[in-house]
């Protein structure tokens, strides 16, 4: 397995927004995000994007789009970004040796002092990294929403001190929307059209326990 040093000098973020599942729940079926806390703090729950059957559902397509699309899974490596990337790359892996009766290369990636706003937050490193060797292999990226792109430039950045890919893909369970950098997923499992004063919180039951499922959070009526 191969480590990616941290760039020397380099400081530690916060986790992306990217990673709903951060946002700290409240009572009931309120709770206060950061990304909402100019109108007063307080979401509710908009609506249930995935529920567990629909997430295994997507999670399967995605895997049957990777190996059709690659001729095989013999040369696929899937990277999970952390923290619900590795497990929906494990997941993945799963599905794909259903399918192919061959289970895929995984990798675990902390892209933390690769982020483009490093000096800007506090370092706070996610996980090992540890990724086999990815050289003139397809590496499929996978985490689990797709917001603004900029941690998907931070796990480009960070391929380039583990090997030379052939391809470079990414696989995402839901594409929010609202980039600020030119990248698109390859494989999606749902593009949900959001705004900025919104959450997706992805639930996946071996990172925060109970029943896999997404959903959609946002401000009270009034307050949006």
């Amino acid at each position: 397995m191969t480590t990616a040093p941290p760039p020397l000098g380099a400081s530690q973020p916060n986790p992306t927004l990217q990673n709903a599942g951060a946002v700290q729940p409240g009572v009931g079926h309120e709770f206060v995000s950061d990304a909402t806390e100019n109108l007063g703090g307080v979401v509710v729950l908009r609506s249930r994007v995935f529920d567990a059957s629909a997430l295994r559902r997507s999670i399967t397509r995605i895997g049957h789009e990777i190996v059709e699309r690659n001729y095989g899974a013999h040369e696929v490596v899937l990277v999970g970004l952390y923290s619900r990337g590795v497990e929906l790359a494990q997941r993945l892996a799963s599905s794909i040796q259903q399918v192919e009766g061959v289970l895929p290369q995984l990798g675990m990636l902390d892209v933390a002092f690769f982020r483009d706003d490093i000096g800007l937050r506090a370092v706070s490193p996610s996980g090992p990294t540890e990724v086999p060797d990815v050289t003139d292999k397809i590496v499929v990226l996978v985490d689990d929403v797709l917001f603004t792109g900029r941690t998907i430039r931070a796990a480009l950045d960070a391929m380039q001190d583990l090997g030379r890919p052939r391809a470079v893909q990414l696989a995402v369970l839901v594409d929010r929307g609202h980039r600020e950098l030119p990248i698109r997923a390859d494989y999606v499992g749902k593009n949900l059209p959001t705004s900025l004063a919104e959450d997706v919180r992805v639930r996946l039951g071996e990172v925060d326990g109970g029943e896999d499922g997404v959903e959609l959070w946002g401000p009270k009526e009034g307050l949006a």
